[in-house]
């Protein structure tokens, strides 16, 4: 009887696994049907129109191509990631802390959140003279508009997670006798742990948004930097064109490897699937 249990198990096993196959396809083939589309017809409105400003995707790719061969490409997108880096590490080292704070201490959260409201809806790009003023030209007034961008939703994002907390999980611990030290360490940390990653994520795409505007005051290097040198020069629209495209792709890569974080198990628990 056992064996005929398993006999019978074996098929569903099988097509469990035959199943996962074209799910994982479909992952796959859709986004690049899709993209597929997109340069389809962007190729034909290129052809139709007859534009000698606007590149057709093979000019694109020619261009960039040739950034690779030159050794350049990687160099900007190198210059790029350091500044985003740099920037978003700095946003995360100040934005959850505080975040914290104004999401369990009800007076730091009166005493700071008007500020950060009144910061935040302010674009990174009317900092550019104070930027400049302050740091001048080079790698740190880039960095200082990447942190601006990404610290506030950060410090939200995190609050707001302090916030939503379900005041279960606070009150049974305080039955027990455990201590405020000890309820923030092992509650209130794990419990907003999932908020911290979200918040991160979105941090991260605003701070890889606002990469062209801060290399705008950049001495010779990013892909910012790479767009508008060559607008300037000579209207080479095929490498603004690559360029755009490289920071669409990492960009693209960057909330790939945060998503991943979404799956350790510290914080697995908070996700649907």
């Amino acid at each position: 009887m056992a064996a005929a249990a398993l006999a019978r198990q074996r098929p569903r096993l099988a097509s469990g696994r035959v199943g996962l196959v074209p799910s994982k396809l479909k992952q796959v083939v859709a986004p690049l049907a899709i993209v597929t589309l997109i340069v389809a017809a962007w190729w034909i409105a290129v052809l139709a129109t007859n534009t000698p400003i606007f590149p057709t995707p093979l000019q694109v790719a020619t261009a960039a191509l040739g950034l690779v061969r030159e050794g350049t490409l990687w160099d900007h997108v190198g210059a790029s990631l350091f500044r985003v880096g740099a920037g978003f590490l700095l946003a995360l080292a100040v934005g959850i802390p505080l975040g914290l704070l104004m999401g369990w201490v009800r007076g730091a959260f009166i005493a700071l959140n008007p500020i950060v409201q009144i910061l935040r809806p302010i674009s990174p790009i009317a900092w550019i003279p104070l930027a400049i003023l302050w740091f001048g030209v080079g790698d740190v007034s880039p960095i200082f508009l990447i942190f601006l961008a990404s610290v506030f939703p950060t410090i939200v994002q995190t609050a707001a997670g302090v916030h939503t907390i379900d005041r279960r999980y606070l009150w049974a611990a305080e039955n027990f006798g455990v201590s405020r030290y000890k309820l923030f360490i092992q509650v209130v940390i794990p419990a907003v742990l999932p908020q911290i990653i979200v918040g991160s994520r979105i941090s991260l795409g605003v701070a890889w948004l606002v990469v062209v505007a801060a290399e705008m005051i950049a001495l010779h290097s990013g892909l910012g930097y790479l767009i508008i040198d060559s607008r300037n020069a000579g209207n080479r629209y095929d490498l603004v064109v690559a360029g755009m495209v490289m920071i669409g792709i990492t960009g693209l890569l960057l909330d790939s490897t945060m998503r991943r974080l979404e799956r350790l198990p510290i914080v697995r628990w908070r996700y649907a699937r």
